[in-house]
């Protein structure tokens, strides 16, 4: 569902897609269209098309070498490697003696990078990457849809750049190094089908995967070179002791004596002892060299093809030439547990391995939250409401100005020039650290991960049943640094929520207990007044004349353009007045311009004057919770309790915000409940006009009836807007085109209702209550204001 009506998406095998491609390639070749060559001036990493010229058999940098150690070649997997030297059981002998040295050119080495980088490996990836640092490698197997062995692999985390990009390199074995590249850039294009019980999925992407074995760009490519057996750290020590040092599932990235390429410590078993050397192929003959002359005095031996399948096949690892090797996932966890983390909330294959396995899933409280009787509270600005003789009402548990000189003269300000609303009330929550994307990602219905610096969103908060906790705002201040802006009546529930998430003890998935967020985050409850200075609350400047009012303020230039520049659901971080606040271009009540200032609580009350008072030559008013809730409705927005969630458990989809519900994300907390509710969805949100003026008013819970007086729903919010009654209704899908005619009962509120007499009884002077006309609109008026993507 998109912000502007259903969108198309196409999902295919990647066996149908490889196939066409491949006989694009072919007509490519045969009307003689040269595409290798722009792809190489290009230098674009790589082409998503195989050149359709036969394929040739490849060599390594290393052939003439085992040529002159007499090394017994043969033709495997595309590759002239050797299959032993001079005597195999000599070798196996030395790999468990002294050590041995592999040519694993014929190897994959596939460079994996991108701001999402991380994301798609963890939802390809058996084991969990999430606490990996920069010069740590993890096994991990990459499974297809049906839980079947796409490869066995390492992961080694390379580097993170300043513009948040990651760098990883997959090590694959030989035979489905291209497999694995096919996947993971099928994967990253999003049109990969891999679940057809969930053609919604999608593994985040775009990444880019370069082959290093075949890369086009000059100095980039690698291949490798392994050293085992139980003297490999001796040897390595006399080139350089501080690599001898190395700790296993580590690497280092530099020189190995003068040959600049990447060493890791890695083994076959937990048992094994070996190194891998990922160098350029012109320097892969000096290192070899080396390695051997090092190594002569422990009587290294150079080793082949069998040597290195009987190792994996000890180590019960995949083998490339075994067809009766068992590939199913579940077979893989029992054997190689270390290799797979089932608590992920998401891989691909998890599903199939966690469902015989649910009888060992771990126990976990369910979270539930009691709201605890507390004072009325009152907002740092009280006095400043007193002073301009504000109404007041208790809503949410605060004390809140209902309106100062009338609703509707503050609903025309907003529209016309300028209103100020205090919505200090409502919650803020930082989310920082390493994993809060990650913890972001996993609560929330919106992609966290789409937001770059300075930008936010609309999301949804859901329980595991599917059900919404809370509709919130998240901001993107930096890459491991967020806020959430909360409803005031959620705000205690909500804090609770994500520390019991957090804290991994709570349940999240009803099916598979044992899941839970990858990494903890850092929350700080921005409320608080233990936040000390970073404590925040909100003022809302709602209105087309809301900018010239904060440039007039704003006394700096170069502050005047960056308030101009602002686009919707951007904020900058700055200074206004001598006052630090984070200036948003957001607000809730559907107006084209709008901000919302986040500022220390000590600092509200001289800002809300201050605007106040240099606002006044542009119209602007203070306005209350009953202008609030008119400018809301008018723009078809939703209110928790009303059109969200309540009494009828509304969705997002049925409020008309299904498009902040991101069902291609893999995996979110109420995920798979909320879709089994969309498919039996049969009511709607819809906004109505009444047709009379002076009329009672509307209220929540009111019956709704159609032309012929079958009841169709209820009405879930009401306000005068410019004199006329208009609200929004819960009713059935079919009665909400835009120009229907309906009817409202309002039925008498407190006191004692008589009931109505049937009307064959009735007698003068009897009463029967009357429905009111009213008329569907569009779900949003035309100059659609919704909440943001």
């Amino acid at each position: 569902i998109g912000l502007n009506g259903d969108l198309p998406r196409g999902k295919i095998d990647l066996e149908t897609l490889e196939e066409a491609k491949q006989e694009v390639a072919e007509l490519a070749g045969r009307a003689k269209a040269e595409t290798s060559a722009p792809d190489r001036e290009a230098k674009l990493g790589y082409s998503h098309y195989h050149s359709s010229a036969k394929p040739y058999l490849k060599e390594t940098s290393l052939l003439a070498v085992h040529r002159k150690l007499g090394a017994k070649l043969v033709e495997t997997n595309g590759w002239r490697m050797p299959l032993h030297y001079q005597d195999f059981a000599q070798e196996l002998k030395a790999v468990r003696k002294t050590a041995v040295i592999f040519d694993l050119g014929d190897m994959g080495l596939l460079k994996v990078s991108g701001e999402r980088a991380k994301p798609l490996l963890q939802g390809v990836s058996t084991n969990n990457l999430a606490n990996l640092k920069p010069g740590e490698l993890l096994p991990s197997f990459l499974l297809d849809g049906q839980a079947q062995l796409i490869d066995e692999v390492s992961i080694l985390y390379l580097d993170c750049d300043n513009r948040g990009r990651d760098y990883y390199l997959i090590v694959t074995n030989r035979s489905r190094t291209e497999k694995v590249e096919s996947w993971l850039r099928g994967l990253s294009d999003g049109y990969i089908m891999f679940d057809r019980h969930d053609i919604f999925a999608k593994i985040e992407g775009p990444v880019v995967v370069e082959d290093l074995g075949e890369s086009i760009e000059e100095g980039v490519g690698r291949m490798g070179i392994g050293l085992c057996g139980p003297n490999s750290s001796k040897i390595i020590s006399k080139i350089d002791s501080s690599l001898a040092n190395l700790k296993k599932f580590h690497f280092r990235q530099g020189k190995i004596g003068q040959i600049q390429g990447i060493i890791s410590r890695i083994g076959y078993s937990k048992d094994s002892s070996g190194f891998e050397f990922y160098v350029h192929p012109d320097d892969a003959i000096k290192l070899w060299n080396l390695l051997l002359r090092q190594g002569k005095e422990f009587d290294i031996k150079a080793a082949g093809l069998l040597t290195r399948d009987h190792l994996r096949s000890e180590a019960g690892l995949p083998s490339n030439e075994d067809p009766q090797f068992k590939t199913g996932g579940l077979s893989l966890y029992k054997a190689h547990s270390s290799y797979f983390d089932l608590s992920k909330p998401y891989f691909i294959g998890q599903k199939i391995i966690n469902k015989p396995l649910e009888s060992w899933a771990m126990k976990k409280e369910e979270f539930q939250y009691k709201e605890e009787k507390r004072k009325v509270r009152q907002t740092p600005l009280h006095q400043e409401h007193l002073k301009l003789g504000a109404s007041f009402v208790t809503f949410a548990g605060w004390k809140m100005p209902l309106c100062y000189v009338g609703i509707s003269e503050e609903h025309r300000a907003v529209r016309e020039a300028a209103g100020l609303f205090d919505v200090t009330h409502m919650g803020v929550i930082e989310i920082a650290g390493e994993h809060a994307a990650s913890l972001l990602d996993m609560v929330s219905t919106n992609y966290v991960r789409w937001l770059k610096d300075g930008q936010s969103h609309y999301a949804y908060l859901l329980a595991p049943d599917g059900n919404i906790l809370d509709d919130v705002m998240i901001y993107r201040r930096s890459r491991g640094k967020y806020m959430m802006v909360i409803n005031a009546v959620n705000e205690k529930k909500i804090w609770a929520w994500l520390n019991a998430v957090n804290s991994k003890k709570f349940l999240i998935d009803q099916d598979y207990p044992n899941k839970e967020v990858e990494g903890k985050a850092v929350l700080k409850n921005l409320k608080s007044s233990s936040s000390g200075k970073d404590q925040k609350a909100d003022l809302a400047l709602q209105g087309p004349n809301s900018p010239a009012i904060l440039q007039k303020l704003a006394k700096e230039p170069e502050l005047k353009r960056k308030l101009a520049r602002i686009a919707k659901n951007e904020f900058i971080e700055t200074e206004l007045t001598g006052i630090e606040m984070i200036i948003s271009r957001s607000g809730y009540t559907g107006e084209t311009i709008g901000y919302e200032l986040y500022l220390h609580p000590e600092n509200a009350a001289f800002i809300w004057d201050l605007l106040l008072k240099e606002g006044k030559q542009f119209g602007i008013k203070p306005a209350g919770l009953g202008a609030r809730d008119s400018t809301r409705l008018e723009a078809g927005l939703p209110l928790y309790g009303h059109e969200l969630a309540g009494k009828h458990g509304i969705t997002p989809t049925e409020a008309g915000y299904g498009a902040f519900v991101k069902l291609h994300k893999p995996y979110f907390i109420g995920r798979k409940r909320l879709m089994e509710r969309q498919v039996q969805r049969k009511m709607e949100i819809i906004r109505f006009r009444m047709k009379s003026k002076g009329i009672k008013m509307a209220k929540s819970e009111d019956p709704i009836v159609d032309e012929r007086g079958q009841y169709i729903g209820r009405v879930t919010s009401c306000a005068l807007v410019e004199g006329i009654q208009l609200g929004m209704a819960y009713v059935d899908k079919n009665f909400t085109q835009e120009g229907r005619k309906i009817s409202i009962f309002m039925l008498a509120r407190g006191g004692k209702i008589s009931p109505e007499a049937p009307k064959d009884k009735l007698t003068r002077g009897d009463k029967v209550l009357l429905h009111q006309e009213a008329v569907v609109l569009s779900r949003f008026p035309e100059e659609k204001s919704k909440l943001g993507a």
